[in-house]
């Protein structure tokens, strides 16, 4: 009889799918299920760990729905080779679910997230980055006076979207930037709020130079109060208005 592998432990006090689950995570988080490993039949997974087909079945369902798993025809159920798109809509979700969504607590994940990326990003950042971080702002220019189509506001937003995409990108890490997109999915209401009352409160100068700034810091990797300025370009005198 082959020697059960450590991961598939005995099963505990949660419902049998959850710790089919945790079985399953556990063993991707000790190293015995890698990247694009074949997991064992679902009868030899039942039999393995004492549970019915039914539960393996759904716990597979689950992963291979959150990323973790793929399902390949004829061939069985793999570990996926990396981090995929998938991955992103259920942690959202599960944010917002959780009640997490207040504005104090996503504006100090927001802080958090993007002084990391700041500081990250000048250990990493090429010139040619540096380059398309300037063609951003370039870009952020001619849509607040309107060269960028008749919504001002609408171009003025994707522009600067753009640009923190751009500086997300210098950190060169997949991960960093799925994160930095989650964390700007969550923030999408209070980011666009900035951008529409700057632009018509006619602050529009004002948002347009703390990039400048952002883009200064970056060149001279100078970050001398990182954390003070990262919190000032929120203008939270105008989302609050």
């Amino acid at each position: 009889m082959l020697e059960r592998p450590n991961y598939l432990k005995n099963l505990k006090s949660e419902s049998v799918v959850q710790q089919v689950i945790n079985c399953l995570t556990d063993g991707m988080v000790s190293g015995e299920l890698k990247p694009g490993d074949r997991l064992p039949s679902e009868p030899e997974l039942a039999a393995q760990l004492g549970v019915a087909r039914t539960s393996i079945r759904e716990a597979t369902k689950i992963l291979t729905y959150l990323g973790v798993l793929e399902s390949k025809r004829s061939e069985g159920t793999f570990v996926t080779g990396g981090f995929r798109e998938s991955m992103i809509d259920p942690m959202v979700y599960g944010v917002i679910l959780n009640g997490a969504r207040d504005f104090d607590s996503l504006m100090e994940l927001r802080e958090l997230i993007e002084v990391g990326i700041m500081r990250l990003a000048v250990k990493k950042e090429e010139p040619e980055q540096l380059d398309v971080i300037r063609q951003k702002l370039d870009d952020f220019e001619a849509a607040a006076a309107g060269k960028a189509g008749d919504n001002i506001v609408e171009a003025s937003f994707q522009a600067d979207d753009a640009f923190h995409e751009a500086v997300s990108a210098l950190c060169q890490n997949e991960l960093v930037d799925k994160i930095n997109r989650v964390v700007r999915t969550l923030t999408y209401s209070v980011r666009h709020k900035t951008v529409e009352t700057m632009i018509k409160t006619g602050r529009s100068r004002e948002h347009i130079d703390v990039h400048w700034k952002m883009y200064d810091m970056l060149v001279s990797k100078n970050l001398d109060g990182l954390e003070e300025f990262i919190h000032s370009t929120y203008f939270l005198d105008a989302v609050k208005e």
